[in-house]
């Protein structure tokens, strides 16, 4: 077998990489480990920047996520019992982000490359990557009715997550990892019950963290902060609604609406960037390269600048013959990475509680916040990194 592009893991950037390359006439084979119903019901973020939402209008994906999306113009801190907001359309010029979960992208992704005629191999098994620093780089892998195939190509792009073969398959010698774990997690819960807020509340309480946001008119997304060593059997049902409504108590009585939790999670949290993102052919996008706590919704964004680079670097090379956006390829995506680690990070240390923190701290966690909803200039920062930082060019 043969193809220009080998692309590894059909998450987001996987789907979306190919989808894109095919836009400029680039073939391209996708090999997933999971099934089609397993990558489509696999429930993640669902925070799009404006960037992201631009991106999927413009390539001809944004019919469903316009009748189906919520557009969120702002988003609410709430601290003390007292809601604040942020308005993100006026304090950037008219940018929003649009809620709309990742499923529901890479059901639109699989859908637009399957109509197009795309190769997209589910459940394969066996990958390993070969020969990347040549310039006929290969991928064996299994079928799922067990035979062995070679896939031949030009390049190969990582977008197969933190525990794929992508990243493992870069010498140890040849990558370095930056990381940070963080002291605690997030439980999240799906719920069948209207939304409880037009906008995303983001809420700091005594005892943490918490935050709601709506997947659909009949189900609510909540997190709250735990121990990241908590299982399910911590929580039963009546302990998560008691910790969301102290975490979410205002001065005025509001409270979340409640209905039947179908979905519970323990979600780790972490960030991490590996650098570079290229050896040899190989180049990783995604979550193969970089990890972000949740709190600032960037890693399905990540994901999407990672592949717009990526694309652009590759399209450049079939019609010129230039390499010179692929040697950039990396430098380019770690900046846009590294600004989004900070913001990331700046958003999960002002808006958790942490283990051991004494009277001074959290003092100076609430002041942090205070300031933050009172200074134009800095609630105007955390609208511009909400809604998204540019998606640069590679040549800017």
């Amino acid at each position: 077998m043969r193809t220009q592009v080998a692309i590894i893991g059909a998450g987001p950037a996987g789907l979306m990489l190919s989808h894109l390359l095919h836009l400029q006439g680039i073939e391209s084979v996708v090999l997933e480990t999971r099934s089609r119903e397993d990558i489509c019901a696999t429930i993640r973020a669902g925070v799009l920047e404006q960037g992201t939402v631009d991106l999927m209008t413009e390539t001809g994906l944004g019919g469903r996520l316009r009748r189906e999306g919520f557009r969120h113009e702002g988003t609410v801190l709430r601290f003390n019992g007292v809601d604040r907001r942020i308005d993100f359309v006026e304090l950037t010029q008219g940018r929003a982000v649009m809620v709309y979960a990742q499923h529901e992208v890479i059901k639109d992704l699989v859908d637009a490359r399957l109509a197009a005629g795309g190769d997209i191999r589910f459940d394969v098994s066996g990958v390993s990557l070969h020969a990347l620093e040549s310039t006929h780089p290969s991928v064996r892998f299994t079928g799922p009715d067990g035979s062995t195939h070679i896939l031949e190509a030009d390049f190969i792009a990582g977008c197969d997550g933190t525990h794929g073969v992508s990243r493992a398959a870069i010498p140890a010698h040849a990558r370095q990892t930056a990381e940070r774990h963080y002291p605690f997690g997030w439980l999240g819960i799906l719920c069948k019950a209207p939304p409880s807020s037009d906008e995303l509340i983001y809420a700091l309480g005594d005892d943490g963290f918490a935050l709601v946001s709506t997947r659909s008119p009949q189900v609510q997304r909540m997190y709250l902060q735990c121990d990241p060593g908590d299982t399910l059997d911590d929580w039963s049902d009546d302990r998560i609604w008691s910790g969301l409504r102290a975490r979410l108590a205002t001065r005025d009585g509001w409270e979340p609406k409640e209905g039947e939790i179908f979905s519970k999670t323990v979600v780790g949290m972490r960030s991490m960037v590996t650098e570079p993102m290229r050896h040899g052919r190989l180049f990783l996008a995604g979550d193969a390269a970089h990890v972000v706590p949740p709190t600032g919704a960037k890693g399905l964004n990540l994901a999407m600048s990672d592949v717009r680079l990526l694309s652009r670097a590759l399209t450049r090379y079939y019609q010129h013959r230039s390499e010179e956006l692929l040697d950039q390829y990396s430098a380019s995506a770690l900046r846009r990475i590294w600004r989004a680690q900070r913001f990331s990070w700046w958003m999960t240390s002002i808006l958790h509680r942490a283990p051991g923190a004494d009277a001074f701290e959290r003092k100076v966690q609430d002041a942090n916040l205070d300031y933050l909803t009172r200074s134009r200039a800095a609630s105007t920062a955390l609208a511009e990194n909400y809604v998204g930082l540019p998606m640069e060019a590679p040549w800017d």
